[in-house]
């Protein structure tokens, strides 16, 4: 019989951001879990932001959860100087594991590679999501090279896609045996029942309309308002429903006014639940410039919805 720790493990999760998008999502969802029994009491959640003001996803923190928000923590994004290195690793110590995620926290991760010997750090577990705006085109080889470095001490490289997977091992040249591909899951058995047509706020589904809708945050790889041109060709019974909130939401609307689609346009937020809304759509819609294994395309596979798509990441498979 195991005995119970003599005090909570201490995992540090470091972000590139922790607006409510896909990956966020999924990170709370385990945080959740864990915060049930047997767990519960044994698991503390430090959750940094590479961009302080990206902490949509806290909201959906269960209240169950130990999370701490360290206030002058180290910023995750800067020059490329030791000392700043040197600084990031330092508040690394006094934590069981670190967990890092996508390009916006890979200067932690070279620090880690750095200074985990001298400093004596837990071991680091990076999770790549996909690819920004800055890199929807193709990588960058600086970066690649940066990668591959930084991740060098990683215990293990969590990846959700199968491009994602083949990327890591023959473009960062990652170990087979650190490359870890876990495909994304949700509870499906969520997505079966009707939506009311009055969940969303400030926004109503009204007998007749049909919706085409898609989950995302307001980032610019979304490229949102490409769906704009396929709504022009829409008859006017439809309107384009975009659940999610992020840094481009006023460049979406300015958008969607100057093609005199605004009335036909909806941005209720971010909702906490997308199994209570989703299925309100009739026609799931994917716009991104980059993807890999989006959740929200899973979402829409469980609430029975066809899905028009770009053909990016894992998304044809």
């Amino acid at each position: 019989m195991s005995r119970e720790p003599k005090r909570p493990l201490k995992l540090l999760h470091l972000h590139s951001t922790f607006d409510a998008g896909g990956k966020e999502r999924r990170v709370v969802a385990l945080m959740n879990r864990w915060a049930k029994a047997p767990f519960g009491k044994n698991l503390e959640h430090h959750i940094v932001s590479a961009v302080p003001s990206a902490m949509g996803a806290q909201s959906l923190i269960d209240k169950r959860v130990k999370a701490f928000f360290p206030f002058g923590f180290p910023p995750l994004a800067g020059k490329l100087r030791i000392g700043r290195l040197q600084r990031l690793a330092r508040a690394m110590q006094g934590f069981d594991l670190i967990l890092t995620y996508n390009w916006g926290a890979m200067d932690a991760a070279m620090a880690h590679a750095i200074f985990a010997p001298s400093m004596g750090l837990p071991p680091l577990i990076h999770h790549e999501d996909g690819f920004n705006a800055d890199e929807a085109g193709g990588l960058k080889r600086h970066r690649n090279w940066y990668r591959m470095i930084a991740l060098s001490r990683a215990s293990a490289l969590m990846v959700p896609s199968c491009q994602l997977e083949e990327i890591a091992l023959n473009v960062w040249r990652q170990p087979r045996g650190r490359v870890q591909r876990i495909a994304n899951g949700i509870d499906t058995a969520l997505y079966t029942k009707k939506p009311k047509p009055d969940v969303l706020p400030r926004l109503v589904k009204r007998p007749g309309e049909k919706w085409l809708g898609t989950l995302a945050g307001l980032r610019a790889v979304k490229n949102l308002p490409r769906m704009f041109r396929a709504m022009q060709n829409l008859p006017p019974e439809w309107h384009l429903v975009i659940l999610g909130e992020g840094p481009e939401r006023e460049a979406i609307l300015a958008e969607a006014l100057r093609l005199q689609l605004a009335h036909r346009v909806h941005l209720p937020g971010h909702v906490a639940d997308p199994s209570a809304a989703i299925g309100l759509f009739d026609l799931f819609a994917l716009s991104s410039d980059s993807e890999q294994a989006p959740l929200s395309v899973i979402e829409a596979m469980a609430s029975g919805l066809a899905i028009i798509s770009p053909a990016v990441g894992d998304v044809a498979e």
